[in-house]
């Protein structure tokens, strides 16, 4: 069983607050396991009896539409904590966590974390600002899909997915996406994502080589945005 206390993933979440009596008692009751890519962590519905820390992969968190499509409304990754949320507000989950890669996750039961809410204010604290920058991102992904064009949030992903999970040796996004996912970050079909993402390619702003995107001219897609 790993060591909370020597997990280099705490330093990225709420857990950074928690004193080392508190984090071995996390080990002693936490447990671990992988996630295979394409398999849920919980599903739109679940009723949550604690919360997930990713130790290691990317998941994408998105609600099911009317249409039956899915909208991705974050992708979340290495040492980010999935159900706080659903743990505070003590409702069922209002979107599903499906693994886009190999992942290693920990899950500590409620009991646990609630005890940590009433012995340390600074957790609290923590997961509270945590929940708040969630929210905001909810806010402005609403205000994007309702001002920004098709092309400009396509734009805006490719940049974001660069900044927040880097890029391969031979320069490529290190996050690989299907047309389809990446069409549900954006809000739009997967057709209308294939054909901008092609106009893309032949101005040069991108490359692209099977599932492999790779920005060429940041610059450009910038000026879109």
């Amino acid at each position: 069983m790993g060591k909370c206390e020597q997990c280099i993933v705490k330093e990225f979440s709420a857990i950074k607050a928690l004193k080392k009596d508190e984090l071995l008692r996390i080990a002693d009751c936490k447990t671990s396991y992988t996630v295979k890519k394409g398999e849920p962590i919980f599903n739109e519905g679940d009723a949550l009896n604690g919360i997930y820390c990713i130790k290691d992969g990317v998941c994408k968190l998105s609600k099911l539409s009317d249409n039956g499509k899915d909208q991705i409304v974050k992708l979340a990754k290495k040492g980010e904590l999935l159900g706080q949320r659903s743990l505070i507000s003590e409702e069922s989950t209002n979107l599903s966590a499906v693994a886009i890669e190999d992942m290693q996750v920990c899950f500590i039961p409620k009991h646990e974390i609630l005890k940590f809410f009433s012995e340390n204010n600074q957790f609290s604290l923590n997961m509270m600002k945590s929940v708040c920058v969630d929210l905001k991102d909810a806010d402005d992904n609403m205000v994007n899909l309702a001002q920004k064009t098709v092309k400009q949030r396509l734009a805006e992903t490719l940049i974001k997915l660069e900044n927040d999970f880097g890029i391969h040796e031979d320069g490529s996004l290190k996050i690989q996406l299907s047309r389809e996912e990446i069409a549900g970050m954006i809000g739009t079909a997967t057709e209308s994502c294939i054909r901008l993402l092609s106009e893309f390619s032949k101005e040069d702003w991108i490359s692209l080589q099977g599932k492999k995107i790779t920005i060429t001219n940041k610059k450009e897609l910038q000026k879109i945005v």
